[in-house]
């Protein structure tokens, strides 16, 4: 690990295991490197990650990226987002809400 290695990946041993499985993320696999920024992005989305969120938007135009490709990314993560969302509670929305 280098020097903007983050300090808790530094001092738990778990770091370099997390180190590893990104830098293999990063190679060539049967996704191309835009896929899986658009992928990156949508997940942070959904997480609400501001930082990765930034990350990922810059590194998925890096890849080739349009702004129409991120911007349908960002709003089909933010569908399954709303409908994840609704469906958590369904159960409940249907118990107490049903006429």
């Amino acid at each position: 690990m280098n020097d903007e290695t983050p300090w808790y990946l530094r001092k738990s041993p778990l770091g370099n295991g997390y180190q590893h499985f990104s830098n293999v993320a990063r190679q060539k696999t049967v996704l191309d490197a835009k896929t899986k920024e658009l992928i990156r992005l949508a997940v942070a989305l959904v997480f609400r990650c501001h930082h990765c969120t930034e990350h990922h938007l810059k590194d998925a135009f890096e890849a080739g990226a349009t702004k129409a490709e991120v911007s349908e990314a960002l709003l089909l993560a933010s569908l399954q987002a709303a409908g994840t969302q609704l469906n958590w509670s369904k159960e409940l929305f249907e118990k107490y809400l049903k006429d």
